[in-house]
């Protein structure tokens, strides 16, 4: 059987007590500028890989879209299943693997969520993620990928392990999450270089004006040939 991607520390952040209550901007605007027209929000499929503890699900399910999420965090699920219970939310919330989207038929998914979850695999993981999520996508369904790039502050802290990991970062804003990969633009390309037309392509950077530290991600929007 081959070994999971999924970084055993955010069972422990996640089960120390650790959440995220609301969803991130530019998903947001990510499902309200690409879910389908003209259908009842109700018909239209969104998943998210690497949900944590669902905060972009709880956002576009109270909006009334069909939501699907995994995550490699029994505890990160337990606590999202426990939200969205509560609060009378309906969706399917799963402990799994990214890498294999077992029990998710294929192209079955309006629109499909990485926030920040991809890059806590190697290349390789995350390339057969990618696979996978081009399988479960319907023709003309679109992916928002949102790794972290290569120029921040923490990509050049820690140290190189396989698959173009990085570990122990003592650097930048992202000290304490585990192991991360950070993307240039030849990595971002060649990931989405077979089976996907990328529809827009940014790359942001934001500098802490008192320590001169940068934050810098990608915002890709990919969508899968009808």
């Amino acid at each position: 059987m081959a070994e999971p991607s999924f970084d055993p520390v955010w069972d422990t952040i996640y089960g120390g007590g650790h959440t995220v209550r609301y969803p991130w901007d530019a998903v947001v605007s990510f499902v309200f500028r690409h879910a389908p027209r003209g259908v009842p929000r109700a018909s239209v499929r969104i998943l998210e890989v690497g949900c944590g503890s669902a905060s972009n699900l709880w956002f576009a399910a109270r909006e009334g879209f069909c939501v699907t999420g995994i995550d490699g965090s029994a505890a990160a699920i337990a606590q999202a299943r426990r939200r969205f219970a509560d609060e009378g939310l309906s969706g399917d919330l799963r402990v799994g693997d990214f890498t294999r989207l077992d029990g998710l038929a294929d192209a079955s998914f309006d629109l499909v969520i990485d926030r920040g979850a991809l890059v806590c695999t190697g290349y390789s993981d995350a390339a057969r993620a990618v696979r996978e999520i081009g399988r479960v996508l319907k023709p003309g369904g679109r992916f928002f990928f949102n790794p972290y790039s290569d120029r921040h502050t923490s990509a050049s802290s820690g140290r190189a392990a396989a698959d173009g990991l990085r570990v122990g970062i003592d650097k930048g804003s992202l000290v304490g999450v585990g192991q991360l990969c950070f993307y240039g633009r030849d990595e971002v390309d060649g990931l989405l270089r077979e089976g996907w037309v990328v529809r827009s392509l940014q790359h942001l950077e934001l500098q802490e004006a008192l320590d001169g530290s940068l934050h810098a991600e990608w915002r890709v929007v990919a969508e899968k040939p009808a």
